[in-house]
């Protein structure tokens, strides 16, 4: 079982200010510079605005292996990036986009919710838009209905977890808050040991994998196969500022190349894919990581282009009055992504985006 690690923003702050760097996934990074990489077809690209990236994940799971493997794999560096990779949560992530601490936040509704709080944070591309969350059950509960009076165990307030259970229990004529109780937690592993230890408390559970792959390992019921129901849901995508995205179209776009590559190997590579999904959720649990793999294979985009349908979802089912108004063009910039699509990833996946 992975153990993820949450930094307070003092910590993000202090560590990026004292020593150019955060806690990482792996070594700390060597220098790279600004040096025009070469692009798909062979042409020298632009020169970076910046070569140095702080990026932010909301931990190492399955989704976040094409990134691992841009990053371990040489990727970024191909394309004259030096990318630092840093595990937070949410709400740190989105005051680090803020204060400038963190370039990009590889996560999900943390860019919708800082966006409607005032902040200009957009999504550049959508790395993932399809839900890969179970609605679990403890055992003898295997309907939404059965839910009603109990606690639901999930991760932190505004994720993934509490969007899909207010759609579902709106879908069955209950309110979160009211019918269910959401059990918060700082990541899906305290989720899942509160729903494991605690059955009268957690009547049920809301996480991804490897997770939610566990619990159903153990015997828990599937209520809700979120994947299966067809949810879409932008995370992780790539959260940044529109200013900075703005200022460093360069930089933005080598990074979303690198992030291509990233997934090719992954694809083309899944020995290697799976090796650093182990070493990064600290698992040897082969049957764990392979179930992994085969969700990142239903789930990872090729063509990552934003889909305002995905962010339409968190809009209707936020408690926010201002997202009642609000409009999902508001919230992405597809300029950037679309380019790369054309130039580069149309060359790396043929068959899926066409230049």
């Amino acid at each position: 079982m992975r153990r993820n690690r949450a930094l307070s923003l003092a910590a993000v702050c202090l560590l990026l200010s004292a020593c150019g760097g955060a806690a990482t996934p792996s070594a700390a990074p060597s220098s790279v510079s600004a040096k025009p990489a070469a692009s798909a077809s062979g042409a020298a690209a632009p020169a970076l605005e910046k070569a140095h990236l702080e990026v932010a994940i909301a931990a190492p799971a399955g989704t976040y292996t094409p990134l691992l493997v841009a990053r371990d794999g040489g990727y970024f560096k191909k394309h004259g990036l030096d990318v630092n990779i840093i595990v937070v949560s949410a709400s740190v992530a989105t005051q680090g986009l803020i204060s400038g601490k963190i370039d990009i936040y590889e996560g999900g509704t943390a860019a919708i919710a800082g966006h409607l709080a005032g902040a200009d944070i957009i999504y550049a591309a959508a790395n993932v838009d399809k839900s890969n969350l179970m609605l679990i059950g403890q055992k003898g509960i295997t309907t939404v209905e059965g839910l009603k009076g109990k606690g639901v165990s999930t991760t932190s307030p505004g994720a993934f977890g509490e969007i899909a259970m207010r759609k579902t229990a709106k879908e069955h004529g209950m309110q979160v808050g009211t019918d269910v109780k959401m059990l918060f937690h700082p990541t899906p592993a305290a989720a899942l040991t509160t729903f494991l230890t605690q059955p009268d408390a957690a009547g049920g559970l809301i996480i991804t994998p490897p997770e939610n792959i566990d619990a159903v390992d153990r015997g828990y019921p599937v209520i809700v196969d979120y994947l299966k129901e067809g949810l879409r849901l932008i995370g992780p995508g790539v959260s940044l500022t529109r200013d900075f995205y703005t200022k460093n179209p360069n930089t933005v776009k080598a990074y979303l190349e690198s992030y291509l590559d990233g997934l090719k190997r992954s694809l083309d590579d899944p020995a290697y894919a799976k090796q650093l999904d182990g070493k990064y959720n600290k698992t040897t649990n082969q049957k764990l990581i392979d179930g992994d793999y085969q969700t990142g294979l239903q789930v990872w985009n090729k063509d990552m282009t934003i889909n305002p349908a995905a962010i339409q979802v968190v809009l209707d089912a936020t408690d926010d009055p201002k997202a009642k108004t609000a409009k999902p063009s508001e919230f992405y910039d597809n300029t950037l992504i679309q380019q790369v699509n054309r130039e580069y990833g149309s060359k790396l996946f043929p068959n899926d985006i066409k230049a």
